[in-house]
């Protein structure tokens, strides 16, 4: 079916959303979900005893789509499977914008009569030309409207991350974890089963989508792989696409066929294909976050040579280990920085070398020791690590913090050298103190990440990208 923008377009930014089949027993989950939503909200249910709580809600229910007034921007079918293909009917003749089928229990169950019921969907869908999300899936989240998956999500705020996954439960952990990293949300698509509109239509649509400045998937299968190939170069050419791909083993192959119904592709093929599509494959959701963000945050990444400050001696090993396991190196100053910082480093239980020990007696030096690292040849991207440790136990404060994010801000200004942190913790209170002080770097526009480990790998993948796209992005 060929995509209609407007149509979708309708879906992911609805003045008048109707959610059809949400029940008392599910806790009106639907419903709820949609309490921000700015424009006009209606149900449609034909049980007593759950249009008397829908009206506890304060939301108006009618027995018919037909009967809802005006026009129809998103539906939320939440139906049992037997009513589906009266309610895609009712939407086709209603000219809905789209409708969202969060209905299971089709070619995800390996059943005859699910996979029928399937085709009919599809069928009748193509006929009538109309966009059909999932079913099988939880749909649209625009926080900035205040539309959402579940209630938990925030709502009131719209971020530059899109995001496109087969499984539900990725797209919400995804927004939820992302949005706790200081990353929030321009549209995302949880599309399941994909039947009428896949992958390719939701990449087709935020690669247009002016309020998308980098695109995340997560994706099981594809059905058109030479059209899913062709709009991802398109696409990749523009803006950023990160790819997580699930199902990389027999098992994982397995769990897919029962979880969407798709088809595993090998591994090896895929990688290849994305690849050259320009395109970045990362392998978990923790990837997927660090890459975007570092997509986001960075200027082109020109070089693999790393300068960390702020670990003590005793991690530089572990560092050197994480950094050189990406791809990247932790390389010797010049002679000329190392004369420069010989005239005021205490070098009592610290080094200089690279890693460079901030810590005391040389914490009040951290200005001169970035401002050396910024201007070493030798250096291409520079991190500072920061450990929550010493707030808890009091020997740093807001103020500390505070003053180490604006020296990294206006390092990055005078610099052109990418700039990024390390926010480290090891207790739950810590952990509370590390999303607070990433916030505060990556309101700045400086990128945070909560281990060498992971700030190695978002690195080297963005260093990869940019060389494939010649430094011209």
């Amino acid at each position: 079916m060929e995509l209609d923008f407007t149509r979708l377009d309708r879906a992911f930014n609805p003045k008048c959303v109707v959610v059809v089949g949400d029940k008392q027993e599910g806790d009106f989950r639907w419903l709820r979900a949609q309490r921000a939503f700015k424009g006009k909200l209606y149900s449609v249910q034909v049980s007593p005893k759950s249009i008397e709580g829908i009206k506890k809600l304060g939301i108006e229910n009618f027995t018919s789509l037909m009967d809802i007034p005006g026009d129809i921007d998103l539906v939320i079918c939440a139906v049992p499977r037997t009513v589906s293909v009266q309610i895609l009917e009712d939407c086709i003749r209603k000219k809905v914008g789209a409708a969202h089928f969060f209905t299971s229990g089709f070619s995800e169950t390996g059943t005859a009569e699910g996979k029928k019921m399937e085709a009919v969907l599809r069928e009748k869908s193509h006929q009538a030309g109309f966009p059909l999300i999932g079913p099988n899936c939880m749909g649209i989240f625009n926080p900035k409207i205040g539309i959402k998956q579940t209630v938990e999500q925030y709502t009131g705020t719209s971020g530059q991350i899109g995001f496109i996954s087969q499984s539900g439960t990725h797209a919400i952990f995804f927004s939820l974890e992302a949005h706790l990293q200081g990353m929030d949300i321009s549209k995302s698509v949880s599309f399941g089963n994909g039947i009428v509109l896949d992958s390719a239509d939701y990449l087709e649509y935020l690669g247009h989508d002016p309020e998308t400045k980098a695109i995340g998937m997560y994706l099981e299968g594809i059905k058109d792989g030479k059209r899913f190939l062709k709009v991802l170069r398109e696409v990749s050419r523009r803006k950023p696409v990160v790819i997580w791909k699930g199902g990389r083993t027999e098992a994982g192959g397995r769990a897919i066929a029962s979880h969407t119904g798709s088809l595993a592709v090998p591994q090896a093929v895929w990688d290849s294909a994305i690849r050259q599509c320009g395109a970045i494959n990362v392998d978990d959701m923790d990837e997927l976050i660090d890459t975007l963000k570092a997509l986001i945050y960075l200027p082109p990444v020109k070089g693999a040579r790393v300068a960390v400050a702020g670990g003590s001696g005793g991690q530089s090993v572990a560092i050197a280990d994480d950094f050189g396991e990406a791809g990247l190196a932790i390389p010797l100053l010049t002679r000329q920085s190392y004369d420069e910082l010989s005239t005021f480093f205490s070098l009592v239980g610290g080094s200089y070398r690279n890693p460079v020990d901030t810590g005391n007696p040389n914490s009040k030096e951290v200005k001169r020791i970035m401002e050396i690292l910024a201007r070493d040849a030798n250096i291409d991207s520079l991190i500072l690590m920061i450990s929550t440790h010493f707030i808890t136990m009091g020997f740093a404060t807001d103020e500390d913090v505070n003053s180490q994010v604006s020296l990294m801000a206006d390092i990055r200004d005078r610099f052109a050298k990418p700039v990024m942190a390390i926010v480290s913790y090891s207790t739950p209170r810590g952990m509370e103190q590390a999303r607070s002080v990433t916030k505060k770097f990556q309101t700045k526009g400086i990128p945070a990440f909560p281990s060498t480990r992971r700030s190695a790998i978002a690195l080297r993948k963005v260093l990869d990208y940019y060389r494939r796209r010649g430094g011209n992005a």
